[in-house]
């Protein structure tokens, strides 16, 4: 009898949305969090405001404010130097820590987390990538898709607890063996009618859940909203609904 593919727990409806706090400093996206407040539970802090303040800002919301914090820095380098920024990561509690996909780099993150509860995401092909991007990166030839299925399924079978992709692919992702009981968090969600930024492969909030994605992230529709907090109840309604 064939095996049948499961997901992980279904988390929380609440936390389903991850809110990207892609904003210059982390005085910037205090405000942000205090602006949108009950409303989001989980937040992204990205390697663009780790010189200001990120980690300082992850301990604040994660101690003071009871929030589920993902780190965003895709990581990537040599086995020591990863698995040590990992061990030093690992003592902010954190929940979510991304790391470039290639098995070498996950086993370390894997080892350097020490059995802590961060889980280890591993990035297959940025979602601000397309054909063209990775010929002129001088990535092997092949469709995107393919591509992204085989870093995944590589990174999954070296230990990674899940992985970030694009929408488009959530649900090849999910239909491999080694994503059985695994995560996948997707960044390139944009709600209907939103402008697009610099992502080339999105889909709708619920279209992304609908193919097989854990937690959805969304940044610029909710903070760059003129309501933040109006924008991610939107959000938060069309996902309650699924």
């Amino acid at each position: 009898m064939r095996k049948t593919n499961h997901k992980p727990e279904r988390p929380m409806t609440k936390d389903r949305l991850i809110v990207a706090l892609d904003v210059p400093d982390a005085l910037s996206g205090l405000k942000l969090a205090e602006e949108i407040g009950d409303d989001v539970s989980f937040y992204k802090i990205g390697l663009g405001m780790l010189t200001g303040g990120g980690l300082a800002l992850a301990r604040e919301l994660k101690d003071e404010r009871g929030k589920r914090i993902f780190m965003d820095l895709k990581l990537f380098d040599i086995s020591a130097t990863v698995e040590a920024a990992v061990r030093g990561l690992a003592q902010f509690d954190l929940d979510f820590l991304t790391v470039h996909g290639d098995p070498h780099v996950v086993r370390a993150a894997k080892e350097g987390a020490g059995g802590k509860d961060m889980k280890i995401l591993a990035v297959t092909i940025l979602t601000s990538l397309d054909r063209g991007d990775l010929d002129q990166c001088c990535i092997k030839s092949g469709d995107i898709q393919s591509l992204v299925l085989e870093r995944a399924a590589n990174a999954l079978s070296a230990g990674a607890d899940g992985v970030i992709a694009s929408p488009q692919e959530a649900a090849l992702i999910r239909a491999l063996p080694q994503a059985d009981g695994k995560l996948i968090v997707t960044p390139g969600v944009r709600p209907e009618g939103a402008a697009l930024g610099d992502q080339k492969r999105v889909a709708t909030p619920t279209q992304a859940v609908k193919d097989g994605a854990d937690h959805i992230v969304v940044g610029r529709p909710i903070w760059q909203a003129k309501d933040p907090r109006g924008a991610a109840q939107m959000i938060q309604a069309e996902l309650a609904r699924i």
